[in-house]
This record gives structure tokens, C-alpha cells and sequence, in this order.
């Protein structure tokens, strides 16, 4: 484990604090950017691996509008991806955790390894984003519970089951979550909801859960969506990942209109811009 710096130090007293209430209660839904610090992400991989880069596109993320900055240094894409190390996560972020968090945008980490979850915390980090649900890592949710954060539930499985109802086998997977949440002690207020498109979902079953999202508003909980450049675009429309601005938008617009509050995308400018200019027409109905 990395020792925390002076530098660190002075760096997460600057860190832009989360008031979760007040930016869910605002009309417009708030946009986090991914900033992803891995050599084999699906859209981006190896493009930002590079301090000097990854600090250079939080910073144009930031003045694209940006609510949130999600920091990730392992891919969790559903093909091709290296499992890797704490040790390696940490190598990856230790360079670039503290400035980004200095800049002074609530920052969060996306990770499902409480070791990594907590060395960020520690540095200025101000949400945990747990692609596994509070379900892998039996340590997460009791550092969740002490260090009183917001933690981003995803949904995932190891593999895409075609046959199943994938909003029934969402919702006894955030069912269990909830549960090992509560017995931790983590305040249901500091909550939000994933239905991670496209993790352990074929192209259809992601689409699915988009448009059946509002049924999980029975749950009273926010929820989150990243549906940016994922692979279903492409079982619509052929298309690379850099190509799939449009289907990005398209996924996310339906989203909020479904219930969504937060969408997680890497194309930031046009995804604030769609959502700004979407509520601004509703707002005059």
C-alpha cells in the first residue's frame, strides 16, 4: 500500500465535496466523465495512460461541463480485458488521483477492490463506483459504511444468459446488494443505482433495461446509467466505439426520460449539451 504524500495530502484537502441531494434535485441530470487510466479500455484504451494526458482531458472534462470526474485504472469491458492487481491499479492512479481531485470536481473511483477504493478515499476521492455491486469484494461495503460515502451499485454478471429476464435478474442482484448494504450499515441515502448496459447483458438486454428502467424506481433510489459507446450501438448501427456518439445520446436521452439521474458518459460537451437542450424543451411543455 502507498504511503500518503504531503503532495496527496494537500491535494484531497482541495477535493470537491458532493452534495448528492442538491445535484439529483436539479432539472437537468448531472453528466459524470470517465476518465479511464488503463492501456485496454474498449473505447479509449491507453490514450490516457499517460499523466500528463489523463490530467489534460479531466481538465476538458471539467470545462465541458462535467458534475463528476469517474477515475478508473482497470478495464471492466466484458471482452479482452487483463484482470490486474491492487498494486497495479495503484501504479496507474498514483501519479494522477491527486491532481485530478485538485481541480475541484468531486471525484470518483471506479473500482471494485476496497484496497483501491480506500487508498483513493484517502486522497481526495469522494465516491466509490463498485461495477460489482458491494458482491466481490466482501471488505467494500464496511469501508463504504465507515467512510460514509456515496457508493454507485452496479449490476453485472460473468457471463450474458440470453434466456433469462435480465430486469428480474436485476433486480435480485440489487435485492442482495441492498441487503449486504444494509447489514454494513450503509445509509440508503448514500445510495445510487446501475444496471450496468452492457456488463454480462447481450446487445438486446441491454436495450431492454434501458427501456424498462422505470421499473426500477420502485426501489426509491437515484439511478445511474452509462450506456456511452457500449456495444449494443453497434448490434443496431455497425460502428466502432469512437463512432457511436449518436447512439450514445439517443441511449441516454431515454434514460433520463425513464428515470435516470446521473449518466456516465466519455463524450462530454455533446452529452451535456443533448441533456441541457432536452430538459430545456420539456421545461416548456
Amino acid at each position: 500500500m502507498m504511503a500518503p504524500t504531503s503532495t496527496s495530502a494537500a491535494a484531497a484537502s482541495k477535493a470537491g465535496r458532493l452534495d448528492l441531494p442538491a445535484l439529483l434535485a436539479r432539472p437537468c441530470a448531472a453528466v459524470m466523465g470517465v476518465l479511464n487510466i488503463t492501456p485496454d479500455s474498449f473505447s479509449d484504451g491507453g490514450a490516457f495512460i499517460a499523466p500528463e494526458s489523463a490530467l489534460a482531458q479531466a481538465r476538458r472534462m471539467i470545462a465541458e461541463g462535467a458534475d463528476i470526474i469517474d477515475i478508473g485504472a482497470e478495464s471492466t469491458r466484458p471482452y479482452g480485458s487483463q484482470p490486474v492487481t491492487a498494486e497495479d491499479e495503484l501504479r496507474r492512479l498514483e501519479p494522477v488521483l491527486s491532481e485530478v481531485v485538485a481541480l475541484g470536481l468531486p471525484v470518483s473511483i471506479d473500482s471494485m477492490k476496497s484496497t483501491v477504493v480506500a487508498w483513493a478515499l484517502d486522497r481526495g476521492a469522494v465516491i466509490a463506483n463498485d461495477v460489482w455491486g458491494l458482491q466481490r469484494d466482501s471488505g467494500m461495503a464496511r469501508l463504504i459504511a465507515e467512510r460514509d460515502v456515496p457508493v454507485v451499485i452496479m449490476h453485472n454478471r460473468d457471463h450474458a444468459d440470453p434466456a433469462i429476464d435480465i430486469m428480474a435478474d436485476i433486480a435480485s442482484f440489487f435485492a442482495r446488494s441492498l441487503d449486504i448494504a444494509a447489514k454494513a450499515g450503509i445509509a440508503r441515502e448514500k445510495i445510487v443505482l446501475d444496471p450496468g448496459i452492457g456488463f454480462g447483458k447481450t446487445p438486446e438486454q441491454s436495450m431492454t433495461a434501458l427501456a424498462r428502467l422505470g421499473e426500477l424506481r420502485s426501489l426509491r433510489l437515484p439511478i445511474l446509467v452509462g450506456a456511452s459507446r457500449k456495444r449494443f450501438i453497434a448490434s443496431v448501427t455497425p460502428s466502432e466505439p469512437q463512432q457511436r456518439l449518436g447512439g450514445s445520446i439517443a441511449a441516454h436521452l431515454i434514460a433520463v426520460q425513464n428515470g435516470a439521474s446521473i449518466i456516465r458518459a466519455h463524450d462530454v460537451a455533446e452529452t451535456v449539451q443533448a441533456l441541457r437542450v432536452a430538459t430545456a424543451i420539456e421545461e416548456k411543455q
